[in-house]
């Protein structure tokens, strides 16, 4: 098997029904992924229990919440998670909330991302919700809103990524799921690119789930996605 260092761009999300199979695919990705994602599926199952396991052993966490409520609702969450340790919450691009979120984790080390538009969403799909925007216009007002809110960066699709670095600047997170390598199914992704595309178009994270966590072999479909990054200096 080929040896590559962990690139520290890429994030794995952890979707696993539980916590045993969260920690098994840590397990095997060994020191392969430094960066993991604790989502939904987890948040009532020990979320917190293993983000708190992952930093103790040396890994980037990203909160993956998505919180979205009254503005004093959010900044006390984003305030209850700040002293985690973590390195990244997400919060709806809604102005109330993005501001309350900020204010929530203050001075700490909790970095406040938006979620623009969610991957799997076009434009038809907007339009059904009652947006009379298409994708790319709601995720360049929602841009300027993260900046306008003190947010670190946002969530983005592929397609968005040039347009969110552009607005955002060179320090600005832009993390992007619907990565999916040629070799992969784009499963429910509409909004999908490939890991060279996407930092290409300037994301700063990647992340990448079931092309990896779904493999015969996870540990050297890792090594893939980060063999193909490397293509794309950091």
């Amino acid at each position: 098997m080929t040896t590559l260092a962990a690139d520290p761009r890429l994030i794995v999300p952890l979707d696993q029904p539980g916590l045993a199979e969260a920690r098994a695919l840590v397990a095997t990705l060994g020191d392969r992924v430094s960066f993991y994602k604790v989502g939904l599926e987890l948040f009532a199952r020990g979320g917190m229990e293993l983000a708190r396991e992952l930093k103790g052993k040396g890994k980037q966490v990203f909160l993956d919440w998505k919180l979205h409520d009254i503005g004093a609702t959010v900044e006390r969450a984003a305030a209850a998670l700040s002293d985690s340790g973590c390195d990244l919450l997400t919060v709806h691009a809604e102005p109330q909330v993005m501001a309350a979120a900020v204010r929530g984790v203050g001075r700490s080390g909790l970095k406040v991302l938006a979620v623009t538009v969610l991957t799997s969403l076009s434009d038809d799909d907007l339009k059904a919700i009652g947006y009379a925007s298409g994708a790319r216009s709601l995720v360049e007002r929602r841009i300027h809103q993260a900046l306008a809110a003190g947010c670190a960066g946002v969530v983005a699709s592929p397609q968005e990524a040039e347009l969110a670095r552009r607005i955002g600047g060179k320090d600005f997170l832009v993390v992007t799921p619907g990565v999916r390598p040629g070799w992969s199914a784009k499963n429910d992704q509409v909004r999908a690119a490939t890991p060279a595309e996407a930092l290409r178009a300037g994301a700063s994270h990647l992340v990448c789930g079931r092309p990896i966590s779904a493999a015969n072999d996870p540990a050297e479909a890792a090594l893939k996605v980060i063999a193909e990054m490397a293509a794309v200096p950091a």
